[in-house]
């Protein structure tokens, strides 16, 4: 039997958003009303609705969107609880559309949104499978931004280069559209880290995309800080990695190793200072070198590997007893696993180096289980 679309008061359905404008938020508060007023002075005769990914943000930007959406239908609010990132918020904003469109932009008012009715139409008539907004190509710019940044954004497009299609001058662009077809081949092949999401995309194709950019001036921030800092180099080296080896080995592993490898040098550095500087014994010493360099890769890993599950307060504590405690039985697979092969006449060498690296996998695969568990909300 079929069943009626008609709803329970028997009016005509109303159609769905042909456009979802897809926005993740971090502290964004003052400019959310002021977004909303721009899109709807631009997007008149377009079915659209703005979808706000809000991921916790301390000066509570949810209920804003939330009290807006209570008076606006054009508005949506997905709140992120114990989860960061902007490509993340992105496609989990993307995934709770229906519409045929999709388009990505920044709360902060500094991308033009006076560009999506043309993107729209390009995906639509021209058949496109992205237009992007760009900084770079003729007519375009990057606004005010100064020197060092202006620098890191041109380092950062260098760097992409293996990735992207010839002709694209704008990689690390953070606004455009999509159809939905092209995002439903391509979201189970991305990465979701950091937040180049367009890089992500085009480095996640089976295919060669068909793109076209558009020209705009990038604006100045009215409200609220930038949060462009020294960690996004770290997430954007983070994504390149993925791209390039991401398939043989987990790049969190690789992060992980790498904050490892400062932990020794962090361990003889304390040691030196106690046993060698203070004249303390050296077992006391060596302790305590032990349990600075656990905490200091503990520290980091929260800060770098898990910044999207990031620990605080007392979950901060409960996550560093349980990394304590898992590398603690690393070590001893590791000594293990060491002495076994030099037992059997293995180079101490390569003895040495097979239990690091079993102590390092137990570690990372443990402590992602549970120290750094990945919450389902």
């Amino acid at each position: 039997m079929q069943m009626s679309t008609l709803g329970r008061s028997g009016a005509d359905p109303q159609p769905g958003p042909e456009l979802s404008i897809i926005v993740p938020t971090f502290n964004e508060r003052e400019n959310i009303g002021r977004l909303v007023d721009l899109l709807e002075a631009c997007l008149a005769g377009v079915r659209w609705e703005l979808i706000v990914v809000d991921d916790d943000s301390p000066d509570n930007t949810a209920d804003l969107v939330r009290g807006l959406a209570r008076l606006n239908a054009h508005v949506r609010c997905v709140q992120r609880i114990g989860r960061r990132g902007l490509s993340s918020a992105c496609l989990e904003g993307m995934l709770t559309s229906s519409a045929p469109f999709l388009a990505v932009m920044d709360g902060d008012l500094q991308h033009d949104e006076r560009l999506l009715p043309e993107m729209l139409r390009q995906l639509k008539e021209e058949n496109y499978d992205l237009v992007i907004g760009s900084r770079y190509m003729a007519g375009g710019s990057i606004g005010q931004w100064d020197e060092m940044r202006a620098k890191t954004s041109r380092w950062a497009t260098s760097m992409s280069r293996p990735w992207v299609p010839e002709g694209l001058t704008d990689p690390m662009s953070g606004f455009f559209a999509l159809r939905r077809d092209t995002f439903d081949l391509l979201v189970r092949r991305t990465s979701g880290l950091g937040f180049k999401l367009l890089l992500d995309l085009f480095a996640s194709s089976p295919r060669l995309l068909r793109f076209k950019e558009l020209p705009f001036e990038f604006r100045i921030r009215q409200a609220g800080e930038s949060k462009v800092d020294g960690q996004v180099v770290w997430e954007y080296l983070m994504l390149l990695l993925d791209k390039s080896i991401g398939r043989y080995v987990p790049v969190r592993l690789v992060a992980f190793a790498l904050v490892g490898g400062s932990g020794v040098v962090v361990h003889f550095a304390v040691l030196l200072l106690f046993y060698r500087g203070l004249s303390l014994p050296f077992a006391w010493g060596q302790g305590l070198a032990t349990v600075l360099a656990m905490t200091s890769n503990f520290a980091l890993n929260n800060l770098i590997t898990y910044r999207d599950r990031r620990l605080t307060g007392w979950h901060w504590l409960r996550g560093w007893l349980s990394f304590a405690l898992v590398c603690g039985l690393g070590a001893i697979g590791n000594v293990g696993v060491a002495s076994y092969l030099f037992g059997q006449d293995l180079h101490w060498g390569f003895s040495a180096m097979a239990g690091i690296v079993v102590g390092t996998v137990w570690n990372y695969a443990v402590t992602a289980s549970y120290t750094w568990k990945a919450k389902s909300r």
